[in-house]
């Protein structure tokens, strides 16, 4: 790393499940977090201090999913009772039902537009469900098992869905089809998400593994093999640098995605961890267990600038562009305490990891919580040999870029600041780009349903009229019949 990572802290605790607890997410706008739970409920947290909380009742069965709307207005919980809820996160609790599915209901999502739901079922379907006529629209069966999780990709024409038939899906969202099946899982396949550009998706497996494919070549770039257990969550930071996970042997781990190793297992839960989430800035995230509680943690790991990375990329001795942030693939050793057996190196497997060296692990440990809500640090089991290692590593990096700036290949890529700046200007206008389009889908959708609806008001205009022309035809003619008896 460029710089000593601040470690993630324990910052509060939410207990008020009477159950394990099964998901939570975030509200946009930084003030909710919701949970749901074996107990049946949901729970909307609110994250001032000393603010009451909301526990909602509904569902006749288990909490499986739950998701804020983008617009942070709307919350969706799936549920083994084989319905979907859409609630209101206020004191009122209302809800509007959704029934389609004829088995329990896995996961719940929204588009990033928020006009759309995809849900995974054990009727082995992926459904979607329009937010705004609060009605089913069309269902994905192709696969051969139970669903467990389906999501859309950000710019919504791409739903990614895995499940127990060890294969992960990727659907058009406009033609209905099945463009990719993955197929790689080794177990059922547990959890899947995009990262938040899009480039990249993950999925994690109950052979405890945790994969990353780019879908712009359609190969495998990361394979991790850091828990003992089954992987039953994990999610992506904002920035698509880190991934942390939640598994059944009771851990949470954070992966920098750019250094491809682990960086921190986090001991806070008492049993499996079944769900963890990232705020929506990644400032903080929480992680829900089979020990009814909710922890919330400040991130502080996450130190670096998107300029910084660029710059550190542009200082690679390679004529080659510098690539995606989300494509960077494992890199080498670590100068840390090397692991050999915890992840799984891209050497072992040519095909898809393109013979990059092994990548081994130094374990940062969080271990406990404190009570209370205050802090809790998280302690290495070597801190003074780590910060040692840290700052001997950064020097050797130091020396290794002087020596590249005298390799004939750096002739060839240019001025590394000329270079950073051209791809800072380049990845503002991408941004820009990206930004527009969304917004010009997001105004052909509500065109295109304005449309619909205009269409459909139109066409019963017009049976109205038929109607009543229909019907003064035959009241004319019953006049005419009636004068012509009375004649």
């Amino acid at each position: 790393m460029a710089s000593v990572m601040e470690d993630p802290t324990l910052e509060r605790h939410f207990k008020g499940h009477k159950d394990a607890v099964t998901c939570a997410d975030f509200n946009p706008n930084r003030k909710q977090l919701a949970s749901g739970s074996l107990d049946k409920n949901l729970m909307i947290w609110n994250l001032a201090p000393k603010a009451r909380a909301f526990q909602f009742v509904g569902h006749q069965d288990v909490i499986t999913g739950v998701q804020f709307s983008p617009s942070g207005n709307l919350v969706a919980s799936s549920s083994k009772d084989r319905t979907v809820r859409l609630w209101t996160p206020s004191m009122k609790g209302e809800s509007t039902v959704f029934k389609a599915h004829t088995a329990a209901v896995r996961s719940v999502a929204f588009s990033h537009d928020g006009q759309r739901l995809v849900t995974a079922s054990d009727d082995k379907s992926v459904k979607v469900w329009s937010v705004h006529r609060q009605c089913f629209i069309y269902s994905l069966n192709q696969h051969t098992n139970w669903v467990r999780c389906a999501r859309f990709s950000p710019d919504g024409r791409i739903i990614a869905s895995c499940g127990d038939d060890r294969t992960v899906r990727l659907w058009d969202t406009s033609t209905k089809h099945c463009i990719n099946c993955l197929t790689d899982c080794g177990g059922s396949a547990t959890f899947v998400d995009f990262n938040s550009s899009g480039t990249c998706i993950a999925s994690s497996g109950a052979d405890s593994t945790l994969k990353i494919w780019d879908l712009r070549t359609n190969k495998l770039i990361q394979h991790y093999r850091v828990h003992s257990a089954g992987i039953n969550s994990f999610s992506f930071h904002p920035s698509n640098n880190y991934v942390i996970s939640g598994s059944n042997d009771g851990t949470i781990k954070i992966l920098d995605l750019l250094e491809g190793r682990l960086i921190y297992t986090l001991h806070g839960h008492k049993g499996a961890v079944i769900t963890v989430a990232f705020s929506r800035a990644g400032d903080v995230f929480a992680s829900g267990g089979a020990d009814s509680q909710v922890l919330l943690w400040k991130t502080n790991f996450d130190s670096r600038s998107y300029q910084d990375v660029l710059l550190q990329h542009s200082r690679r001795s390679t004529p080659d562009p510098p690539p995606h942030l989300s494509d960077i693939h494992p890199r080498g050793p670590h100068l840390h305490h090397p692991q050999p057996t915890a992840i799984q190196s891209a050497a072992a497997n040519s095909h898809h990891y393109n013979g990059l060296p092994a990548c081994h692990v130094a374990n940062s440990r969080l271990d406990g919580w404190i009570e209370g809500g205050s802090a809790s640090r998280a302690e290495s089991t070597a801190e003074n040999e780590t910060r040692a290692n840290r700052k001997e590593g950064k020097g050797r990096r130091e020396e290794e870029v002087e020596m590249s700036q005298t390799h004939p290949l750096e002739v060839l890529s240019g001025h590394p600041s000329s270079v950073s700046s051209t791809l800072r200007h380049i990845v503002q206008q991408l941004d820009i780009l990206t930004q527009t389009v969304s917004v010009l889908e997001e105004r052909l959708t509500l065109t295109e349903d304005k449309l619909k609806e205009c269409l459909t008001h139109q066409s019963q205009i017009l049976k109205d009229l038929r109607a009543s022309r229909t019907r003064r035809r035959t009241e004319s003619e019953g006049t005419d019949e009636s004068s012509v008896h009375s004649t």
